[in-house]
Parts: structure tokens; C-alpha cells; sequence
């Protein structure tokens, strides 16, 4: 009887421990998103680089999440990746918004940021927001670092 129950409880904290990594996989993955809207429009922007931005990341508004990245595709006419955002229809945006790629959390999550312009016409399903700002990439920024510290050297 004392072996039931003690292997019992040994399947319980296994089974809670499954459950506990599944959830923990969810989470850093994405795919536990809140965002349920039934009502969206599309948007569109256009980055030289999008760094480590993924499909289902989310479209933030002064930290609130107002969509999420629908899809991701290289352009070859123009050598440009096109970023297609599913944006809720509650949230209407005007036409200058500018549209940034960020980064936040230890882990370097990266997130589509739009900071609303003062234009009075509104962004529709379809459009193509002009103003974009692309991905930091560490390994450029630190590249750049160097080169100027080496040419400082250079001069002296």
C-alpha cells in the first residue's frame, strides 16, 4: 500500500513537470498569444533588415498590443523584406505613422513598434506605411565601434 502511494504522487509531480515545460515552451515560442481579435485590417512596411522578427510577433503601440505580424517575404524587385501586420480594427493609426523593429526582454524578443504621426487621414486595409526604421543588429553597431576607435588610432 506504502508503494501505491508514494508511486502515485511520483506520477502526479511528473505529470505536473510535463505540463509546467509545455506551458514554458508555449510561452517563450508565441504561441499563447492574447491577442483574439475578430476584426482586423492589414498593414504593410517595408525593411532593409528585419533582424530576428518572426511571424505571430506582436505590433505594439506605446506598449500596448494593438496586432500581430502576419507574414514576412523578401522583395526582389527592391531587395527589401515586406512585413504584412494584422492590426485591430479598434486601433486606427494615421497614414505618417512611423513603424520601428525593437527589441525587449533579456531575451531579446523583437517586436514591431508604431508611433502614431499627426496626419488626419487613417491608415486602410492595404496600405503601406512609409516611414520605417529597421532591426539594430548588434554585430554592425559594434563592427561600426571598432572601425571608428581603429581610425582614431590611425591619426594620432
Amino acid at each position: 500500500m506504502q508503494r501505491t502511494i508514494l508511486d502515485l504522487w511520483v506520477g502526479i509531480f511528473v505529470v505536473a513537470g510535463i505540463v509546467a515545460l509545455l506551458v514554458l515552451a508555449l510561452k517563450v515560442g508565441n504561441a499563447s498569444a492574447t491577442f483574439n481579435v475578430g476584426e482586423t485590417y492589414r498593414v504593410y512596411a517595408e525593411f532593409d533588415n528585419i533582424g530576428g522578427l518572426k511571424v505571430r510577433a506582436p505590433v505594439k503601440s506605446a506598449g500596448v498590443v494593438v496586432g500581430r505580424v502576419d507574414e514576412i517575404q523578401f522583395e526582389t524587385q527592391r531587395y527589401v523584406a515586406r512585413v504584412a501586420m494584422k492590426v485591430d480594427r479598434r486601433y486606427q493609426f494615421p497614414k505618417d505613422t512611423s513603424v520601428s523593429i525593437l527589441t525587449s526582454g533579456l531575451l531579446g524578443e523583437q517586436y514591431i513598434g508604431l508611433e502614431a504621426g499627426g496626419d488626419s487621414a487613417m491608415l486602410k486595409d492595404g496600405d503601406v506605411a512609409r516611414i520605417t526604421q529597421s532591426a539594430v543588429v548588434l554585430e554592425k553597431l559594434i563592427g561600426q565601434f571598432l572601425y571608428n576607435k581603429a581610425a582614431e588610432g590611425g591619426t594620432k
